[in-house]
């Protein structure tokens, strides 16, 4: 079987940030729920939905053909204005434990989005990794306040919705 390719390094110009949160939850259920796209919703909400194609309906993270465009979903702000396009990619996924996306969009020349789960004492701790480069350079600072911000909001959900 040939391998999938391997994901794209980020330059050395690219914006790295970082969230982490432990949850008294366990992994493999915690899995269930972030390995979907409702989930993935369900983090992003109200700020940003992702939308998927019907052909997409209960697609799991699992389910994404490793190096490809799984499919393009249309970020929209509050759930309703489109401000991005983007094409998702999976390189690697380790069910239950964790992923590497590494996407294109209209205004990311690359997006590399890495989640891993594991198991602590208290359940587990979930940390996302995301870096980035801006299409257009001068955006980076802003983009990095608006990436930062998005993905407390969604360590936030996820603390709220397993507290």
């Amino acid at each position: 079987m040939k391998e999938p390719p391997s994901a794209p390094q980020p330059p050395a110009h690219a914006v790295t940030i970082t969230r982490t949160s432990v949850l008294p939850i366990d992994r493999a259920a915690l899995w269930e729920v972030v390995g979907t796209m409702d989930g993935v919703n369900a983090e992003l909400m109200p700020l940003i939905r992702m939308t998927s194609p019907k052909e997409a309906r209960g697609f799991r993270i699992e389910d994404a053909p490793l190096g490809q465009v799984a499919f393009k979903s249309w970020l929209l702000l509050g759930g309703l204005l489109p401000v991005d396009l983007h094409a998702l990619r999976l390189f690697e996924v380790h069910p239950g434990h964790g992923f590497v996306e590494s996407s294109t969009s209209w205004l990311q020349s690359l997006w590399r989005h890495e989640r891993t789960l594991q198991d602590t004492p208290e359940g587990c701790r979930i940390t996302d990794t995301v870096t980035f480069v801006p299409r257009l350079g001068l955006a980076a600072p802003l983009t990095r306040l608006i990436v930062g911000a998005v993905f407390s909001h969604r360590h936030r959900r996820l603390q709220n919705r397993h507290a």
